[in-house]
């Protein structure tokens, strides 16, 4: 008879009881997204979320955001950003425990300038300062809302690109892109076709691609756990050179400012969690039931072309995806990052999922999309943890990998 399976029974959680309630100011700006946050942690072991102010910095349809701009417009906006964040908290700098912000990985002018306010606010209140790594920021401010408790991360944003599992205090990569990340991938061919930066070149594809009747033929590449983008966008990009290509006949204007969060047409509960669902899961849409490879078009459009991007790239993600999950033995994926707010992503991972008697967890765009609350949620992770970051390594770095930091509040 083969042996019985062994049960795993899960450890406590390393992280000290609390006596009261502890606070946390976050500040994020690793990108165009600007973003400070207040949270707090409770002896019951609750999170509250007390302000989540965003800024985003848009720039004119077909053109990108450069570093040297991005910075400029986090100088511009972040003390703002703060002080806006602190009013609807209603409580005082002084009154939180630490002071949290992006070390990294992200842009390296933006990174600097909240840094720079990040110590400011440090030696002015005397606060202990926290660097967090922004990958694992995303990560366990999903976990804490959608109340995923071991799952595969799929971390799908405008830089990066990773299936991640988490083992013994650390966040370990099992797959990620070879060239360039999903976000990046959409946001460039949103500027090749002129879609508008508003709210996100990203979301902006998404909408097309609901219009999208084609399905075309493009590269499909998955090496191993890993994928590469850069292909496909070339071969996308080339259809816009077909002669049978019809280009968009309008671009719309893109707004300044941004203070809050912005509905992308799906709902949500109020704690902001969305777990899909196995019905939700069954219902394809009708378009991709229908649709075949069609290699003799008489018209492509933008919409095609977005429709048939998103298709092929989210098919990649959920085939390394479901290969993390049968290796490791979960029935839980947990997708976070901006480009996780997708809806067309999450369905095709609620398939998947549901197929393997699994769940889809996603939070909505207030969490998903770089904002200042996860930082101040995982720097108080660690802050109770008793890890602080002297003044004097309060550096930034562009390349911080999410395996590097030590997870020390998880067992």
């Amino acid at each position: 008879m083969p042996p019985k399976a062994r049960r795993r029974v899960p450890r406590p959680s390393p992280l000290p009881a609390l006596q009261a309630p502890v606070l946390a100011i976050g500040l994020e700006g690793s990108a165009n997204k600007l973003g400070c946050g207040i949270v707090r942690h409770s002896p019951d072991g609750s999170v509250d979320i007390l302000s989540n102010v965003r800024h985003t910095y848009v720039t004119e349809p077909g053109t990108g955001f450069l570093p040297a701009d991005t910075e400029r417009h986090h100088r511009n906006w972040l003390v703002r950003v703060v002080e806006e964040a602190v009013r609807r908290a209603g409580v005082r700098v002084e009154d939180c425990a630490c002071v949290c912000y992006t070390k990294g990985p992200g842009m390296g002018g933006p990174l600097h300038s909240v840094s720079l306010v990040a110590r400011t606010l440090s030696l002015t209140y005397a606060l202990p300062l926290i660097g967090v790594n922004h990958c694992v920021g995303h990560i366990e401010m999903g976990r804490t809302i959608t109340g995923a408790q071991n799952p595969i991360v799929l971390y799908v944003s405008g830089g990066n690109t990773q299936v991640i599992a988490y083992s013994a205090q650390r966040y370990r990569i099992f797959g990620e892109t070879l060239d360039i990340a999903v976000g990046n991938c959409l946001d460039r061919f949103a500027r090749i076709i002129g879609l508008s930066n508003d709210p996100s070149p990203g979301q902006n594809i998404e909408i097309e691609a609901r219009k999208g009747k084609r399905l075309l033929p493009l590269p499909y590449a998955t090496k191993g756990m890993d994928v590469s983008l850069g292909g496909i966008l070339a071969a996308t990009e080339a259809y816009t050179r077909d002669k049978r290509f019809r280009p968009l006949e309008r671009r719309h204007d893109a707004p300044t400012e941004d203070w809050g969060a912005k509905a992308n047409g799906t709902t949500w509960s109020g704690d902001g969690r969305h777990v899909v669902s196995a019905e939700e899961a069954d219902a394809l849409p009708a378009q991709v039931a229908e649709l075949a490879l069609d290699k003799d078009a008489s018209e492509i459009t933008p919409a095609d072309l977005c429709f048939s991007l998103q298709e092929h790239i989210f098919a990649m993600l959920v085939e390394i995806t479901e290969r993390a999950m049968a290796h490791v033995g979960s029935k839980e994926v947990l997708i976070v990052g901006g480009v996780g707010c997708n809806a067309r992503l999450q369905e095709m991972m609620g398939v998947m999922a549901s197929e393997r008697g699994g769940s889809v967890f996603a939070t909505d765009e207030r969490f998903c999309i770089d904002n200042g609350i996860m930082i101040a949620h995982a720097g108080l992770l660690a802050h109770r943890m008793g890890i602080e970051t002297p003044l004097e390594k309060s550096t930034t770095t562009q390349r911080f990998r999410t395996d590097a930091p030590h997870v020390t509040w998880r067992a």
